[in-house]
């Protein structure tokens, strides 16, 4: 599937078939991309200005699932961009093409030296490729930036290695990142990421639990068994170009108790509408507390109003200490 996006010379490519129209040189780049932090953009922009030098279109090659997750399930770490959210963020960055090959049995049984015909060259015709020096690929993890040169020196195309990126001389990297925000440092979240940390998703029904308490929600499914964060957090939600205050909750809901993968809650303050169906953009800006699996559903209520109240009284400091 090849999925145009504007301008029109950008492309979301889902399939190795899909390559068969492709323009068969390029400037390729490959990873998990996860979060697109300001490590990644490093290496886009590496790919960008080498594409920019050679006049051919840059590409990035990431997976879905990403390789974690199809060896290590349950266990693998938290995602921290859904994949919608990832390509957006390579293509606004402004690559030509994202190419997403679904990571599955017959993938992950490739040799290096069969990737690398297969894709690299039968299919997006590489010319300049860019990876990290400790990249490695392949089922028997004999693909590495050693091997890849000498492939290249046979096929044609030339092989770079990326530099290092340190913020406040540590490595930015999605391993810290999640730290980060485990830790709920925001502040040095956004740091990382060059941009605040949020979560966007479409609104879906739930069991409307948090209506009969009195606290209606925007129910966003993570699709994940975990979740960067959990607890519970003031956040700013951005909604069609508007953005208003919030309590989120992130985890899955103990008190209740029904849930096997995390949710995120949205709690809108002073906000009363129809949500469901639409995307959301939810900021998080600072964390009230971890989450608690009370003995009763009153007991669930009285800490959700002491966190709204918590809430508006931080959202209240905030606006006072920038005015």
């Amino acid at each position: 599937m090849t999925l145009a996006l504007e301008p029109s010379k950008m492309t979301f490519i889902r399939d190795l078939q899909s390559l068969q129209s492709f323009d068969k040189r390029s400037v390729v780049t490959i990873g998990s991309f996860d979060g697109v932090h300001l490590g990644h953009q490093a290496i886009l922009k590496q790919v960008k200005d080498r594409a920019a030098e050679l006049g051919l279109p840059a590409v990035a090659m990431t997976f879905e699932p990403q390789p974690q997750e199809f060896f290590s399930g349950e266990k693998a770490p938290a995602r921290l961009m859904r994949l919608r959210d990832k390509v957006e963020a390579l293509l606004e960055f402004g690559l030509d093409h994202v190419l997403c090959l679904h990571f599955n049995t017959a993938l992950s049984k490739l040799t290096a030296n069969e990737f690398v015909k297969l894709v690299l060259v039968d299919g997006l015709g590489t010319e300049h490729l860019i990876v990290g020096d400790d990249f490695r690929f392949g089922c028997d993890r004999s693909g590495d930036f050693k091997m890849l040169s000498e492939m290249g020196a046979v096929f044609g195309f030339a092989v770079q290695d990326t530099e290092t990126l340190e913020v406040e001389g540590e490595r930015v990297s999605s391993t810290l990142l999640r730290q980060v925000l485990r830790q709920a440092d925001f502040d040095r979240a956004s740091q990382l990421l060059g941009r605040p940390f949020s979560i966007k998703g479409r609104v879906v029904y739930g069991q409307q639990l948090g209506r009969e308490l009195g606290f209606p929600t925007a129910n966003v499914q993570l699709n994940r068994y975990s979740a960067p964060l959990s607890g519970v957090y003031a956040v700013l939600v951005e909604i069609d170009g508007r953005t208003y205050q919030g309590a989120a909750n992130v985890g899955v809901r103990p008190t209740v108790g029904d849930l096997v993968k995390p949710v995120l809650e949205v709690h809108l303050l002073d906000f009363t509408g129809d949500l469901y169906g639409t995307r959301i953009d939810v900021v998080f800006v600072t964390k009230i507390r971890d989450e608690e699996k009370f003995t009763t559903l009153d007991k669930l209520v009285e800490s959700i109003q002491r966190d709204v109240q918590q809430i508006r009284a931080w959202f209240a400091g905030s606006q006072e200490s920038i005015s």
